[in-house]
């Protein structure tokens, strides 16, 4: 889990329960949380400072810290924090009284996906402000540089709001004949206009002044305050003012310069084709335009396939030839309205205008058709060659040219690594549709894999580092799919969505008790650790069928161990205690997995009877290095020791950590350092 990625909540809050049952929920829902709770103000205060919460939920009932109190508080450390009130039901005169008294936000306590909702939305504000801040901190560097460039600039340079001088650079002070900015800033543009020119200009100011955009120059006589008449260009362009829209206006004493120049400079030299530098250009104006509004526009990166052995076989003094050739080629297949240059040694850009998105892939691969169904004739060889293509849509969504270019870029690797003559065109706009058909493909499978046993099993040992009882091993599922084995990460979230969980965890049970009944593992003790899932704690006829089960294959029950979350059982503690309760009375035990992730994970045990505790796998991360870790370890395996209760470390995969875990009391531990996770073959689950 990245660092950046955890969102610290301070809980201003009386019950622990509740404070538990909220981190639970956030928790599940997939957002990585810091918490700590305060009940009073002492506390509170002393949260803030240690763990500098970017969010604070505070109950409004509570009874030592109200939420008036909570939002003073914030206040007083100055720094942007997010209060959101936590309550069970709202009615109006509620909401009211608490964005009255300082929140920001309401969150339903008994509505797991609002809070989620409300959090995730809160925090990606802070996110937002806080980068507006760091734009805005950036801004203010930027324009003080610019000033002081401004100032250096040999180019006679002015700003100016609505005809009217607000700036001016020494430079332009000395071609007009001033000596300080006083003397200008009472003086409009007109004034330094000369009179055969006059009418025209106050044409273009009044179209200016009716938002117009200002052309890129314009040629004319200007006059300096002594009278004097010389031939200038001014060049226009949109810019602020502390923070007032105006026009960037500079004055040049030559004529413009020859357009064929222009042109030549806007080229790359080898293929003809525009340079990096005057497409990048044209990529800004792009992305304006979409910022703006405009929707057809796209942006395609082209490479040949296997340039390295086309540069092999036409030597280095050919390279220049062949991307002249494959860029004429491009540039065939392309509308006037696109533009083609050379971004890279090997990389052609299309910027695709006026087309509707719905074009773009089309047009893609006319390129691809373009290029390989000519030769290329480079020297005394001919050559049949073919592009990659990789691109992304131009929308408001995505006008930001790094990040265009970077997807565009992951395009044309991914069309690249699939062999070649291939197009991947990224549409930000169809991430939803995407998903929902990755969703429906996963379902699929997974239908398909209860169906007919394509599931996997692999088991990995579990050692004692103090003595045990018998073997140790956890059950890890997996899925058969098209292309191999599929871990559980990718299907268990679909599982979960379409309610397929109590179905898999059935799967997995009974080829756990299977493979217990066998003899062999009869007599060596053989005890399986088994995940259950929070779902399966709504079917009432779990515990029938477990026990039927057992009985079926002469398992004792005191072999198979079902493990949870400890996240997942706070927010089903009513169902998991049931369900514990029933799980003791068939002889079976139960562990609690990604212990000590709460805030008093040990008030958990008098709800649910845990005979494992599954020590947070957070903690393991180079555990040497963090004396604090250990300690927390240590004292957990100290509190589980009083209770009875048998500790399990997991992740741990370095030999330092093993000795660790010893000395701080852990009873066994997990991990590919110790065993590789080993598959159950096929004949030891057989019917």
């Amino acid at each position: 889990m990245k660092q950046d990625n955890v969102v610290k909540i301070l809980f201003a809050e009386d019950s622990l329960e509740d404070a538990e049952q909220a981190i639970s929920v956030l928790r599940n829902g997939g957002i990585a949380v810091r918490p700590a709770r305060a009940s009073n103000e002492a506390e509170f205060e002393a949260a803030l400072d240690s763990l500098g919460p970017d969010l604070v939920l505070a109950n409004p009932a509570a009874r030592d810290l109200s939420l008036i109190e909570v939002a003073r508080l914030i206040e007083t450390t100055g720094r942007d924090i997010a209060l959101i009130a936590l309550c069970d039901s709202a009615d109006e005169d509620l909401v009211v009284k608490v964005f009255a008294d300082g929140a920001r936000a309401l969150a339903l306590r008994l509505r797991p996906d609002h809070l989620r909702a409300i959090v995730e939305r809160e925090m990606e504000a802070l996110n937002m402000r806080r980068s507006v801040r760091r734009l805005q901190t950036a801004l203010r560097e930027s324009e003080r540089r610019c000033d002081s460039l401004l100032d250096s600039s040999r180019d006679p340079i002015a700003y100016v709001h609505e005809g009217m001088h607000v700036r001016a650079n020494r430079a332009y002070l000395e071609m007009f004949g001033f000596e300080e900015f006083d003397e200008i800033e009472g003086l409009t543009l007109l004034d330094l206009v000369a009179g055969d020119d006059t009418e025209d200009f106050k044409a273009l100011l009044k179209r200016l002044s009716r938002g117009e955009k200002p052309p890129p120059r314009l040629e004319l006589k200007a006059m300096r305050a002594d009278g004097v008449t010389f031939d200038a260009t001014m060049e226009f362009a949109q810019a602020t003012f502390e923070g007032e829209p105006c026009l960037q206006i500079v004055f040049r004493r030559q004529m413009a310069a020859d357009p064929a120049l222009i042109e030549q400079l806007q080229r790359d030299p080898a293929t003809g084709l525009f340079n990096r530098s005057h497409m990048l250009a044209l990529l800004d104006d792009a992305i304006a335009q979409a910022a703006g509004g405009r929707n057809d526009q796209a942006l395609l990166l082209v490479e040949p396939d296997n340039y390295r052995g086309i540069s092999d076989q036409i030597g280095i003094g050919n390279g220049d030839a062949f991307m002249r050739a494959l860029g004429a080629r491009l540039v065939g297949a392309l509308g006037e309205h696109d533009a083609a240059g050379r971004l890279g040694d090997c990389t052609f850009g299309v910027l695709l205008r006026s087309r509707p998105h719905e074009a773009v892939p089309v047009l893609a691969q006319a390129l691809l058709r373009a290029v390989a169904e000519s030769i290329l004739d480079i020297g005394t060889r001919s050559l049949a060659v073919t592009v990659s293509v990789g691109g992304s849509l131009l929308g408001e969504r995505n006008a930001n040219a790094a990040g265009l270019l970077e997807r565009c870029s992951e395009a044309l690797r991914a069309a690249q690594s699939e062999g070649g003559n291939r197009v991947g065109v990224h549409d930000p706009a169809a991430r939803e549709k995407a998903e929902a058909e990755k969703d429906r493909y996963w379902l699929a499978l997974l239908k398909e894999a209860l169906a007919n046993d394509r599931f996997v099993l692999y088991h990995q040992q579990i050692t004692g580092l103090v003595g045990g009882e018998g073997e140790l091993s956890e059950l890890l599922l997996r899925m058969d799919g098209p292309k191999g084995v599929i871990l559980p990460s990718y299907f268990l979230p679909v599982a979960e969505r379409h309610g397929l969980m109590p179905a898999v965890d059935r799967w997995v049970l009974r080829e756990a008790i299977r493979l217990l009944g066998e003899p062999a593992r009869q007599s060596h003790g053989q005890v399986l650790m088994v995940k259950l899932s929070a779902q399966s704690l709504d079917d009432a006829a779990l515990l029938g069928w477990l026990q039927s089960t057992l009985i079926e294959h002469e398992v004792r029950g005191h072999q198979l161990v079902l493990e949870m979350p400890e996240s997942k059982v706070v927010t089903s503690l009513k169902p998991a205690r049931q369900f514990v309760q029933g799980l003791k009375q068939i002889g079976c035990r139960f562990a609690l997995e990604q212990f000590g992730s709460g805030l008093n994970s040990f008030q958990l045990l008098s709800h649910v009877d845990a005979d494992f505790l599954k020590i947070d796998r957070n903690y393991m991360a180079d555990l040497p290095r963090h004396p604090e870790n250990q300690q927390r370890i240590r004292a957990i395996c100290q509190q589980a020791a009083a209770l009875g209760k048998l500790t399990v470390a997991e992740w741990v995969e370095d030999v330092a950590s093993v000795s660790l875990l010893y000395g701080c009391g852990v009873g066994y531990i997990q991990g590919h350092f110790q065993h590789e996770p080993e598959r159950v073959l096929l004949a030891e689950t057989a019917r």
